[in-house]
């Protein structure tokens, strides 16, 4: 686990009982490197001799890049054709070969697993993998819980559920709440979760926050539906605004994604615990010059 580094736990911008874990300082900028780092570690002799194919909205393609690049195991990414070319060009700085396939995470997806199968390579999953869940999930939940002993609820980003299925399986045993926050419009675990079935196929609308969207997978629907208290809904304008505060109020840049859980705080989705600290986890901070600055020229103003 030497690649992965203790990111900082943060309390005070959004109250005293209520600390922000800084996941978009880990290296890569994202928790992602986090499962990539175990999974390439699980992977066969075998396996790293014939290379790995991973699908990514971005952040996992570079965790994956730079946990291979140190194996020395030769690996593919394929994005959806709108990935930010800020994570695109990680992904390729690293050492890794980038497709661009689709114009949405599943059909990106789909393209990966096809060609995994064609060469005979292993496909590596961002959330629809146990050692991707164990590193990204389980791994954080264990850094807060010695951060924070005393935390009583975590919020945490949703896109496939490997993230809150992680920390939920650690944390809900402990009593430790594990609340979701997604973007309404692309909500694949809220949709799952309220029906009662995982939607392994969902085609929602395109969302600033990539990162949330596509389908989930029967095991991440299992973990959130056995682990995880519930999932919020939050509009892109909160994101939006998120994002701008995040770098006013806590002097942090994060990607839309990155935000979705602070979102949840500042539209009043979601509460603190009633006792003990809550930790927001802001997932991760790749995101375009340019569109941060878009961002906060059109948000920052309704902050003042």
């Amino acid at each position: 686990m030497g690649l992965v580094r203790v990111t900082p736990l943060v309390f005070g911008a959004l109250g005293p009982a209520v600390g922000l874990k800084l996941e978009n300082l880990q290296r890569t900028g994202s928790f992602k490197l986090r499962g990539a780092v175990r999974a390439v570690a699980g992977l066969t002799p075998a396996e790293r001799k014939s290379g790995v194919v991973a699908a990514s909205a971005g952040n996992h393609g570079a965790g994956m890049a730079l946990a291979c690049r140190e194996a020395a195991v030769p690996l593919t990414v394929v994005v959806p054709e709108g990935a930010p070319e800020v994570k695109r060009r990680a992904i390729a700085a690293a050492g890794a070969r980038v497709v661009q396939r689709g114009a949405t995470y599943d059909e990106a997806e789909a393209a990966a697993r096809e060609m995994a199968h064609h060469k005979g390579a292993r496909f590596v999953s961002p959330f629809d993998d146990e050692h991707v869940v164990e590193g990204n999930g389980s791994d954080l939940a264990r850094e807060i819980l010695e951060q924070a002993p005393e935390v009583a609820r975590v919020v945490a980003p949703v896109g496939g559920g490997g993230l809150i299925g992680g920390l939920g399986r650690v944390l809900a045993p402990r009593g430790v709440e594990v609340i979701g926050v997604q973007t309404e419009v692309n909500c694949a675990m809220f949709e799952s979760l309220r029906g009662g079935r995982a939607l392994t196929r969902y085609q929602g609308r395109p969302t600033i926050a990539e990162g949330c969207e596509g389908a989930v997978a029967e095991m991440t629907f299992d973990l959130a539906r056995r682990h995880v208290r519930e999932v919020a809904l939050v509009s892109e304008a909160a994101i939006r605004r998120a994002v701008a505060w995040l770098y006013r109020a806590a002097g942090t840049i994060a990607e839309p994604t990155g935000a979705v859980a602070v979102a949840g705080f500042l539209a009043g989705e979601v509460a603190p615990a009633p006792s003990g600290k809550t930790v927001v986890v802001v997932s991760g901070g790749n995101i375009d010059p340019n569109a941060l600055d878009r961002i906060l020229h059109t948000e920052l103003v309704g902050l003042e």
